[in-house]
């Protein structure tokens, strides 16, 4: 029970509770009978948390997202509102940083007072922001996990588990020649954790399921998703399937398969790691790992806020394994060219 769950029930705003229970500002009398009746009947009970954050803070949490050169892909933006849905819940405001390439300076501002805690997004296996932010005393939860996340707080997506299982599907229904869609090569390259977890999964059930297994890299474009598939077809025309955690190639993949007369799914499956949302929209809908990119924001901020109370308690982390969804992308190997 929280803030935010009072105030749907008192039908009321968040920010009203929070005036109720703190004081700070005057409330209507009925308004604040009604909101003392939601909270006995609910059983709240204020917390350390809300005293936390009561007095002395900024009311502030950091979001650290990617450079703002680039778009976001459809699963970043869902971490993005709905870490921001639950802070507004939690009536707290979000600010919003880049890191990364040219952003260094906004990375420091943001790590100097102007938050009360900080989440990380698009974790490398070893990323230097965590020990900056631990060097510094400034409460931090992150959405990935570096090589070596013990002592932090994290939600996480077990890639290697999840592309292994597409893999296992791709070889149930026939498929000997498979490829493995990746992030950019400079992501890659720079330790990008899910890009490194997805390689790592992709090799080893390949290599337990006795299939062919051949890598590519490919940047957060559709018309690279193209070039992708193109050199795929070009180089191993053998492959009839593939698995990705590449969700903004996905529409050049379509197209591309499309133009060399290789359909969804009777000539050519496709799979992989992606958002809900992204996976429903493909056509054919696509079989893969639903992202709970929703659940995942929640808890991150739920976590952190935890942290800012009680930086003392033992971190938490959680690593989520969905289940593949079986959609409409993925079929038996059919005629080949």
């Amino acid at each position: 029970m929280n803030i935010g769950e009072i105030a749907r029930h008192a039908g009321v705003s968040p920010s009203t509770v929070s005036y109720a229970l703190s004081g700070k500002r005057s409330v209507a009398e009925a308004t604040r009978r009604r909101i003392q009746e939601v909270i006995d009947e609910l059983g709240y009970r204020p917390n350390a948390v809300a005293r936390a954050l009561r007095e002395g803070r900024t009311r502030t949490l950091g979001l650290v997202i990617p450079p703002a050169g680039g778009r976001l892909t459809s699963m970043q933006l869902e971490f993005v509102a709905s870490v921001m849905e639950a802070a507004a819940r939690a009536d707290l405001d979000v600010l919003l940083s880049p890191s990364g390439g040219d952003h260094d300076r906004s990375f420091e501002r943001i790590i100097n007072g102007r938050v009360d805690g900080i989440i990380l997004m698009e974790m490398r296996l070893d990323d230097p922001r965590p020990d900056r932010l631990q060097g510094e005393g400034i409460p931090f939860v992150t959405i990935g996990r570096t090589a070596r996340p013990q002592g932090m707080c994290w939600v996480d997506i077990d890639y290697a588990t999840l592309i292994g299982r597409c893999v296992d599907h791709l070889a149930d229904l026939g498929h000997r020649a498979i490829a493995l869609i990746n992030r950019s090569a400079g992501l890659i390259s720079s330790g990008y954790g899910p890009g490194q977890r997805a390689r790592e999964g992709f090799a080893e059930a390949a290599a337990r399921r006795g299939v062919q297994g051949y890598e590519f890299c490919c940047a957060d474009d559709a018309q690279w998703g193209e070039k992708c598939v193109e050199e795929i077809l070009q180089t191993h025309p053998e492959v009839t399937a593939v698995a990705t955690i590449n969700e903004a190639a996905l529409p050049g993949l379509q197209r591309a398969l499309e133009r060399a007369g290789r359909d969804i799914p009777g000539r050519f499956s496709i799979t992989g790691v992606v958002g809900r949302h992204l996976a429903e929209q493909f056509q054919p809908q696509l079989t893969a790992a639903d992202v709970p990119a929703v659940e995942m924001g929640v808890i991150a901020v739920e976590l952190l806020i935890e942290r800012i109370a009680e930086p003392d308690t033992p971190p938490k982390e959680q690593l989520f394994t969905p289940p593949i969804s079986l959609r409409n992308s993925t079929g038996p190997t059919g005629a080949r060219c």
